[in-house]
């Protein structure tokens, strides 16, 4: 972490990313690393969100089931370390709960933290926005272009077709005549 000259904490967007994870069907960051982030322990986050529990409706935060914790902590947490602290489920922060916690969590640290962190989601809802917007595209191109496929065969199939044709009426043309020569045919072929 780092600050500029404006005296805004610096995180590189990987940071911020690599803290980000994907739980009930939404993105959320977790306690523990937002407290990290912020520079306060995880406690003091948790009791003043706690003071606050108004601020903070399911769609800004909600506590992992014993479930999702078990779940998340076999496969993000590897480490006896990183452990240390994971005795309960942590709380799950969307993004909007995030912004929400720079209204509890009063430090200037904490204040240009989140807004950096709000400027990585942001990101994020635009690259997924033009993603989305890429399939759709795709999609579209893809529902009209679906039979032509069929149409380009059936060009073909009446390109060969007409070749056989052809190919048939050269035959016929060069094919040796049977039956009664006319005197004129004989002194042609002479």
């Amino acid at each position: 972490m780092t600050e500029n000259k404006n005296n805004e904490i610096m995180l590189p967007d990987e940071v911020i990313i690599s803290k980000i994870y994907y739980i009930r069907g939404q993105k959320v960051m977790i306690d523990r690393d937002l407290a990290e982030l912020y520079g306060v322990e995880t406690k003091v986050l948790k009791q003043a969100v706690k003071r606050n529990i108004e601020r903070f409706p399911e769609d800004f935060m909600f506590e992992m089931t014993k479930e999702e914790f078990e779940n998340w902590r076999s496969q993000f947490v590897t480490s006896n370390s990183d452990k240390i602290g994971l005795r309960y489920a942590p709380f799950c922060f969307t993004n909007i709960g995030v912004s929400q916690l720079s209204t509890v969590l009063k430090s200037k640290k904490a204040i240009m933290v989140n807004l950096q962190i709000m400027r990585v989601f942001n990101k994020l809802l635009e690259m997924h926005v033009t993603h989305k917007e890429i399939l759709y595209k795709l999609e579209e191109m893809e529902r009209k272009y679906a039979d032509h496929d069929d149409k380009i065969m059936l060009i073909f199939e009446y390109i060969k077709q007409l070749e056989q044709i052809k190919q048939e009426e050269l035959e016929y043309k060069n094919r040796k005549k049977i039956g009664y020569k006319s005197h004129d045919e004989e002194k042609n072929n002479q």
